[in-house]
């Protein structure tokens, strides 16, 4: 009889804990429906930020509202060619470094370029404008605090970035899929942007978490519709488009660096 007990005791725990699994699974966010970006701040407490926090991203930038801060100095960059694996989250595609690809500077601080990932379409706007892609380049430093370099593209073209991860993302299955994009060439990022915004926001994905810096490069590239349609046919259903919309500023300072004026 004890025996019995102990059983169905045993099996009830693993019930309860399975189902603690099944609901933590079921926490997934998206950009439509019931897990859209205005509940993500109620599918899990990690993700409050998502709706109770002031300084959000992505925003609209208003030339008219920027300040033009002469402090600011250029993006010092440097960025070599290192091993990489191409990544479908689900609800992005992106690029993962295995060893370290270079850093940025900014206020004498280092931050390492982690990861990129792409946005279909673009998250922050300009002028209320809404572009086809934004690229986002991921860095930490030691205490890991964040920088994000944003890249706006309108569709034209071919993105020659793009172009060498496109025979990998053939090969790329659906979500938490990889693919080994061997040595990947970045010395293209090196070249210093002769003007960007930059404002303190947050990561534009659950958690939401704050105080990151972002810097929005002022020239917009282009990605051909090719490659946009080959971008986007990984990612689940409900994240096709991947962009959380423009936030409230609430007071912040956007800043904008411009070397020819």
């Amino acid at each position: 009889m004890a025996l019995q007990l102990f059983i169905i005791f045993a099996l009830s725990l693993l019930l309860g804990i399975a189902s603690a699994i099944d609901v933590f699974r079921g926490m997934e966010f998206g950009y439509s429906g019931h897990n859209g970006p205005d509940k993500w701040g109620k599918l899990n407490p990690t993700f409050s930020p998502c709706s109770t926090g002031k300084r959000q991203s992505p925003i609209n930038i208003q030339r008219n509202l920027t300040v033009h801060n002469k402090l600011l100095k250029p993006l010092t960059r440097n960025y070599e060619s290192v091993n990489a694996t191409l990544v479908n989250r689900g609800y992005s595609v992106g690029v993962r470094f295995e060893e370290s690809p270079g850093d940025l500077w900014i206020n004498g601080k280092n931050y390492t370029l982690q990861q990129f990932h792409w946005h279909l379409p673009a998250e922050h706007h300009i002028e209320g404008q809404r572009f086809a892609a934004e690229l986002h380049m991921v860095h930490r430093a030691a205490d890991n605090s964040a920088v994000v370099v944003s890249m706006l593209y309108h569709e034209s073209k071919a993105d020659p970035l793009f172009s060498m991860i496109m025979e990998g993302l053939k090969h790329l299955g659906k979500e938490n899929t990889e693919v080994p994009l061997g040595t990947l060439n970045i010395n293209e990022l090196n070249r210093r942007p002769r003007k960007y915004y930059t404002y303190v926001g947050s990561l534009t994905t659950p958690p939401c978490t704050e105080n990151v810096i972002w810097i929005i490069l002022g020239k917009v590239m282009s990605i051909s519709k090719e490659q946009i349609t080959t971008l986007d046919s990984p990612l689940n259903s409900h994240c096709k488009k991947n962009a959380r919309p423009c936030q409230p500023l609430n007071g912040r300072e956007v800043d904008m660096y411009d070397e020819l004026n």
